[in-house]
């Protein structure tokens, strides 16, 4: 099971580095882990639902960053037109 995590991690790490891991990423190396994982040895349910929590609070975080952003432009275009323009 680890060795298949790890080629699948690897695989999706081949990206450039300014790309990071999306939610794609994420079901594509859970669904990898879960398909070769060992049936005698399963992985633990408390483990998969904490990856999933992760990713949903980095999920949240992501959106939220995206919101501070769009907020944060919008307000230096406000404070950009009530500058008062000086004639050159």
């Amino acid at each position: 099971m680890v060795s298949s995590v790890s080629s699948a991690t690897s695989t999706a790490s081949a990206k450039p580095a300014n790309q990071t891991l999306g939610q794609a990423d994420f079901i594509r190396l859970l669904t990898t882990q879960l398909k070769n994982q060992d049936p005698t040895d399963p992985v633990d349910n408390k483990e998969t639902i904490a990856q999933m929590a992760q990713f949903s609070s980095l999920s949240g975080i992501e959106n939220m960053n995206n919101t501070l952003k769009t907020i944060s432009a919008q307000l230096n275009a406000v404070l950009s037109a009530q500058t008062p323009q000086t004639p050159a």
